[in-house]
Order: structure tokens, then sequence, then C-alpha cells
């Protein structure tokens, strides 16, 4: 059976782009090397597979190096029609991402491509990822051709799963991918995850459903007045064992040690379970029962004074520290844990990683339906949390080292799909080394340390944070004016600006984020 896209498929004029000679003609036709050297100023990394660069990286893949004459060739033997007219939308509304369009646009028309570019407004998620209703055969439930984006992944599965049957706007579903797909996510054994990896990468290279174009790193920014003392660096869009405890910074005329930072929020605090290290809070105010190192590979303990999982990955178990407390100085219990689990199960806002591992629980499906009046796989032993599994979780540790626990008390009888509605979020009571203690919406957050804190009391005496989102609009304006002490940015031009500054210090961080160029396989109505 030739599956759509496949050497000896038709080209198709209502779906020209499921021609696997058009994708790959695509992909010679943009020379990557050289917008990553003028319009990224060689603050990335060309890519070779959507995965990064690093262990789990085949020999022998494709990286499709700039070859005009090359896609010209497989757009002619594809009978390429040079009158249609591809359809490029993108969602970042920055002056980089224009450009980087306009260049898009240009190596295309050299092949005999016409392609046009606009940017989405409204409900972009929709007009993005909405899946048409015959997974396999379209039509197409989005409006587009191609698409630029990325994906910022916290576990590697994620830049595949989505495209098993039935999860993809743009790419239709086979029996092939489901089950290299279903071989990533079968094991949590390292060296059968290689092969599985290796497998998946090596068919999806030559498939070339969705162009990888280029790995982006994230740039953490530091003031001359801030000193790590020692802590490593990492992934800072997660949480990570980044020992804030132990930072200083020099004190001001007053004597106090304040740190100016960023991503604060603008109207409410947004619940930790969805963009999990993007917002400070989230970092400082919240804690996790795991921690990870810099790589968001090796785990520890941390709210959880001990962990077992079980030989086979089916069972896995918490013990809380003693003596844990809220902000508010109430005790933090294994119910407060079960009740976050629980919660989180109800909810669509919460991680696609986390989520899934949830979801893996014994019992979650039924209790989450309304079937089941509690969670099976969830028990409660004195300061222990068992959780039983109805399906093996790849990345259950990583899970619970992004997870946090929120008081059961401040949401008695909430409907869950309310629980961001909550008066909570005006002003948060976590567990972590910071506690929330001035908040003026839209204009800035003050945390201080929290005196109980088990891991010590943090030595900078005031965390300010200014309000923004992944992507800071007053960063340069703020770190001009010496405040911005801390903080990370993917913008390149930003960078350039902040090592432009004798007193700031950019730290460069390879991390999994690709930015990719989507290709819709489906026919149009």
């Amino acid at each position: 059976m030739c599956r759509p896209g496949s050497p000896g498929h038709k080209l198709q004029t209502r779906d020209p782009l499921s021609d696997i000679r058009v994708r790959h003609a695509i992909a010679y036709a943009i020379d990557m090397d050289t917008i990553v050297e003028t319009l990224l100023e060689g603050k990335a990394i060309s890519a070779v597979g959507l995965l990064p660069n690093g262990p789990l990286k085949p020999e022998g893949l494709n990286a499709y190096k700039y070859d005009p004459d090359k896609a010209r060739e497989l757009l002619k033997e594809a009978g390429w029609d040079s009158s249609q007219e591809l359809d490029m939308v993108y969602y970042y509304a920055d002056q980089l991402t224009a450009d980087m369009m306009a260049a898009f646009q240009a190596y295309l028309a050299d092949v005999g491509i016409k392609m046009n570019y606009r940017l989405l407004e409204g409900d972009v998620a929709a007009q993005l990822n909405t899946v048409p209703e015959d997974p396999v055969n379209g039509p197409s439930a989005v409006k587009w051709n191609l698409g630029y984006g990325a994906r910022a992944a916290l576990a590697l599965q994620e830049y595949y799963n989505g495209f098993a049957t039935g999860s993809s706007a743009h790419t239709p579903g086979s029996p092939e991918m489901d089950k290299l797909i279903a071989g990533i996510n079968a094991t949590s054994d390292p060296a059968k995850l290689k092969t599985a990896y290796a497998a998946i990468q090596t068919y999806e290279n030559e498939q070339l459903d969705t162009i990888p174009l280029y790995y982006q790193q994230l740039f953490i920014y530091e003031s001359t007045r801030l000193n790590r003392n020692g802590h490593e660096y990492g992934n800072e869009q997660y949480n990570y064992d980044w020992g804030i405890v132990d930072w200083t910074v020099e004190p001001d005329a007053d004597g106090k040690k304040v740190l100016y930072t960023n991503t604060a929020p603008a109207q409410f605090f947004e619940q930790p379970w969805l963009n999990l290290g993007i917002w400070i809070h989230n970092k400082v105010v919240f804690d996790h029962l795991l921690v990870a190192d810099g790589s968001l590979t090796s785990f520890g303990p941390q709210l959880a004074e001990s962990y077992n999982v079980s030989d086979d990955g089916m069972t896995v178990s918490f013990t809380l520290r003693d003596g844990l407390t809220w902000h508010d100085g109430s005790p933090l219990t294994v119910e407060d844990v079960a009740w976050s689990i629980k919660t989180a199960m109800m909810i669509p806002t919460v991680n696609p990683v986390v989520s899934n591992t949830i979801h893996s629980i014994e019992g979650a499906d039924a209790y989450s339906d309304g079937s089941a009046d509690d969670v099976s796989g969830i028990a409660l032993d004195g300061n222990t949390i068992t959780l039983t599994f109805a399906t093996l979780d790849p990345n259950v540790l990583l899970s619970f080292s992004q997870f946090a626990p929120l008081p059961a008390k401040y949401f008695p009888d909430i409907d869950p799909l309310q629980i961001q509605q909550s008066s909570f979020w005006q002003k948060p009571i976590g567990s972590g080394p910071f506690m929330v203690s001035e908040v003026k919406m839209n204009d800035f957050t003050t945390m201080v340390p929290f005196p109980d804190y088990f891991g010590g009391v943090a030595k900078i005496d005031e965390i300010v944070a200014f309000p923004s989102g992944d992507g800071d609009g007053n960063l340069l304006k703020n770190a001009g004016a010496h405040k911005a002490d801390y903080g990370f940015t993917k913008n390149t031009a930003d960078v350039s600006a902040l090592e432009g500054m004798d007193f700031m210090k950019v730290t460069p961080a390879d991390i999994p984020y690709t930015r990719m160029m989507w290709i819709n396989h489906y026919p149009m109505n």
C-alpha cells in the first residue's frame, strides 16, 4: 500500500503538499544556514531533524542542505503547478518573524513556488490545531498550506506524539507512524528509548511531514549585581535545581538586597500546571515533589523526602518531609497532593506531559468522566502517597519535578473547570522559597523569603517582578534602567543589545526548542 506522500503517490491538485517530492523540494529551497547567520545573527543552530542535537540523534539523517537545483528537479518530477499559490500562516508578531517570512517567500519563489504569508489573529490555537473529522483522508479543518511555529518540549515524546492518528491538524494518520510513536512511549529504559527514537527520527526525516528549520537557543541574562554562587544553568522555561536560595545580589543604597526580574502576572496569577516555569511565581512561589537537574533528565527529592519506582514502572510512591507548611503556616499534607492530582485530571489547562502522567493513573478516566467518585490508583498512608498506573508513563519523574501541589483548603467545593476564576489567584499561597508580598496588577509583584522553607531561607531580601509574557517588550528599557537582574529570552535582537551593556552577562543554553514549518497534507474543501 502506498502511503499518501510516498514517491509513488500521484500529486493531487487539491492537496499539492501530499507529494513527498514537493515537501523535499521546499526543504532544499530554503537556505537555513544563511538565515541563521544573518537574520538570527548566528544565535541559533540549523536543524537536522526535529529532536535537538544530542545522544539520541542517529547517524545519517539528511540535513537537506540548500540546493535550489535539486528543489527544481523534484518539483518538475512531481508535476508542480507553478500557478498555484501557497498560504503560509504564523503567530509571532515580531519584526524578525516578518523578515523570515519574506526570506522564505523569496527562496520558494526562486524555485517556482508562489507563497503568501499572514499573521494569525483571534483564536490562534483553533486556527492551527483543529483536527479533521476524518484524520486520514480529510478534508482539512484548517485553512492554510504552510505554518511557521515551534515546539518547546518538556519531554522529547512531545515532538512526535502530535503525529498520531487523530492528533494532527496537518499530517494524516498512518499505521507506520502510530507504531513508531507507541515505541517511544513504551519504556523508560534509556537504551530502548535510544533505539526507538532513532527509528522514528529516521522515518520522519524521509517523510518530512514537518520541516525542521532551526534549534532556538535560550539566553539567560544577569546583571553584574547578581551572583548565582556556583549553581547550574538549565532550561529556564521549566523548573530545575537552580539553587535560588543561595543567590545573592549587591545591596542597594538602603542596604536591601533586591532582585529585579520580569514574567510577573498582568491581571491574575496563572495556575502553575500549564506553563510550568515560564512565570517567575511558578519558579519561586510553588514547589514540587521532586527536583530535576538542568537537563531535566536526573531527579532527586524535594517536597518528597524519598520516592520509589517499582521495577515495572507501574507503581510510584512519594513520602513527604515532616513539618512541611504552606506560606500561611498550615500543614502541607499528602491530602493536598492527592487533591491537586485529582483536580488536574478534570481540567484541560495542564501541560501535556504532566497531563499524560496524571491520566495514566489507574482510575483517572473513570474519575474525570464522572463514573467514579474517587481515583482507584491513588492511595494514602501517613505521609506517603502511592500512585498505581494503568499504563506505563516514561516521564513520571519528570512530571512530578514540574507539577506543583496546591493547598486544597482554598478551593472548597470548586468546579475544577472554574479553578482559574478563584480569588486565590489574586495573591496565591504556595510552599516555595519565596512568598507573595505585594501585588499591583499590571504594575509589579514583590516576593519575599519564606522563613520556614525546608531548604533554608533565601539570601535575597526581595524579588520585584514586572509583568510580561514569554517575550518582554520592555526588557531593554528595564535593563538599561538597571531594573533587570535576571531573566531569559529567545529574542536574538534583545540578546545582541544586552550583550552591548557592560553590566549585563548573557549565557546561552541549548534547549529542546525547534522552530519548524508545518505542512498541511490534507485536501481543502
